[in-house]
């Protein structure tokens, strides 16, 4: 998988007759890769990786994220391993604490979420490279430990994170992190700090995405994706804009997340997402790259989204 690349985002509620149709049009367009996602309570991203690696010809998957609190660490090791082995170098895995309300829902938040994602990505990523591994940590137990058949292409491992000590202990124990959206060039530049100088890192950048010649008709089509910033879980992803103390300013005074959307500046749209004709859709994907996205993934919006997907190739350079 090559860097400064484009994928997409397989929708989490995406009807289940759909989402074969879709991996196979992203895989035909040419997109780069295509990420699918473990949220609860939608879809297994195990289940979603290995059905559309086996209907897509060329197209990268990748899974974004497993969360380490509910996944033993060599058993989810065993499963990526498997997908490795099946389709050489076409896997990454995300792994991630999992959302906090998500895991005290199902009885899974740990005493100590940093240590069991530290413990889990060294251990996962040891197996992988076909290590035997004894590990006797607060999350973690290993007792010599190791793949019979470990991948030949080793699949990257990354962090699914977005708190400093979060990102610390991705750019530690990862081979890359996960940004989720909206990501700016201006977070790009908080959370590579962050994350810190330990050699090669991949960064991956989603985006809400809407490609259309009319810039108000797109903006339109993106805005209810919009309705959660401004809550305490995208601080870091807007605490690094010019104008976050305004956008804070009017999630307060905004009633509800719907207003508060459509309240939203078009110039703050614009930041927030990549919106607008292909031209201008570009030349924001380009920032993105130029701030240190390896792989910015476009997140289609409105009512179809593989209808979507013909207009998000746009912005793939040509062949």
């Amino acid at each position: 998988m090559s860097t400064a690349s484009i994928g997409v985002m397989l929708p989490r509620d995406l009807p289940a007759a759909d989402v074969l149709p879709f991996a196979r049009a992203a895989d035909a367009l040419g997109f780069a890769e295509l990420w699918v996602v473990e949220d609860c309570f939608f879809r297994g991203g195990i289940a979603q990786a290995a059905a559309v690696l086996a209907s897509t010809p060329r197209i990268h998957v990748g899974i974004g994220i497993l969360p380490a609190a509910v996944r033993n660490a060599a058993f989810t090791t065993l499963e990526v391993a498997t997908l490795a082995e099946l389709f050489p170098g076409r896997i990454t895995v995300g792994i991630g604490h999992g959302m906090p309300a998500w895991m005290r829902q199902i009885g899974a938040w740990p005493p100590s979420p940093l240590t069991l994602l530290e413990e889990t990505l060294s251990a996962m990523r040891a197996l992988l490279r076909g290590e035997r591994l004894s590990v006797h940590g607060r999350h973690v137990q290993l007792d010599a430990v190791i793949l019979e058949r470990p991948p030949m292409v080793i699949p990257r491992v990354i962090a699914g994170v977005r708190s400093p000590k979060s990102l610390a202990v991705s750019g530690r124990c990862a081979d890359g992190t996960i940004l989720a959206e909206p990501v700016t060039p201006e977070y790009l530049a908080v959370a590579r700090a962050q994350i810190g100088a330990h050699g090669a890192h991949h960064i991956v950048a989603y985006e809400f995405a809407a490609v259309d010649a009319d810039v108000r008709a797109a903006r339109t089509r993106v805005r209810p994706a919009l309705l959660w910033i401004g809550e305490p879980d995208s601080r870091p992803h807007i605490t690094p804009l010019p104008f976050a103390a305004e956008l804070a300013a009017l999630r307060t005074r905004c009633a509800t997340p719907q207003e508060f959307a459509a309240a939203l500046p078009d110039a703050w749209v614009d930041q927030l997402a990549i919106v607008g004709p292909a031209a201008a859709a570009r030349a924001r994907i380009t920032q993105l790259h130029a701030a240190g996205a390896d792989s910015v993934v476009l997140i289609p919006v409105g009512p179809d989204p593989i209808a979507a997907l013909s207009s998000l190739a746009l912005l793939l350079p040509a062949a």
